[in-house]
């Protein structure tokens, strides 16, 4: 019996750690040289196309940002015939057409994380390898995901700087302020090391940032986090709907 192979990994995030519509899926225990991923892998087939899904963040949610084994993950995904990966982020707003619900296909992020393994390099006896990482999200696979968008009715904001900062807590006024003078439009915690890795194992990534709610210093009131859990669980089936056309068009014969 061969191997299951899946040529398109959806790595879900915080408020999208499953997908109930993942038909016939069977888990996947990956043991990878840079350890165990955050769990196993779902495969099955969703809108007719071979998919791998791993929630980022553990099932149940129990793994912090700045805890996550990304090389791992990405190296699971990898073993698994993935070659194109959707990630989904949630995210705060801090550009003005980044309110709380909204969809957005980011171009660019700027990286503020420290301490994380961010490079395949440094293990083992592996050369050194210096990417070009001018820009982070691959082009053509975002704008198949703006094409599915836009095929399923679906409002996505095309572009937008995301902040990757190391978390778990969320960040202070001054924090937003001086992002913002820095020309980031999002942040979230979870990007990097996550869309370098991607391009070190030469898999497409593009990420879905769901903004779950204004970033300090933008709203007058503090949001709560029961408020972002909402935000999050009101705006997932828009995900999933993107998601499921983006997989209509490509299992498409060429």
């Amino acid at each position: 019996m061969s191997e299951p192979t899946a040529p398109i990994g959806i790595i879900g995030g915080t408020g999208f750690g499953r997908i109930a519509e993942l038909g016939d899926a069977q888990s996947i225990d990956v043991e990878t040289e840079y350890g165990q991923p955050s769990c196993a892998l779902r495969l099955g087939e969703l809108a007719g196309t071979g998919v791998a899904f791993l929630a980022r963040h553990g099932s149940p949610h129990r793994i912090a940002p700045h805890r996550v084994n990304y090389r791992a993950n990405i190296a699971a995904l990898k073993s698994v015939g993935v070659r194109e990966i959707l990630a989904i982020n949630a995210v705060g707003g801090i550009a003005a057409w980044a309110r709380a619900g909204a969809l957005a296909i980011p171009d660019q992020l700027i990286d503020y994380t420290h301490g994380r393994l961010s490079s395949f390099s440094d293990h083992g006896e592996r050369a050194v390898e210096h990417i070009d990482f001018s820009d982070p999200f691959d082009a053509p696979l975002r704008a198949r995901l703006l094409t599915a968008a836009n095929a399923s009715g679906v409002t996505v904001h095309d572009g937008g700087c995301v902040a990757v900062t190391e978390g778990p807590r969320l960040e202070t006024r001054a924090e937003i302020a001086r992002l913002r003078r820095d020309g980031c439009d999002l942040v979230g915690m979870t990007s990097m090391p996550e869309a370098v890795l991607a391009r070190e194992a030469s898999l497409a990534y593009a990420s879905i940032a769901v903004i779950a709610n204004p970033a300090a210093g933008v709203a007058e009131d503090v949001i709560g986090i029961h408020e972002i859990e909402l935000t999050l669980a009101a705006t997932m089936q828009r995900v999933l709907q993107v998601i499921e056309t983006f997989l209509m068009a490509t299992c498409r014969p060429r």
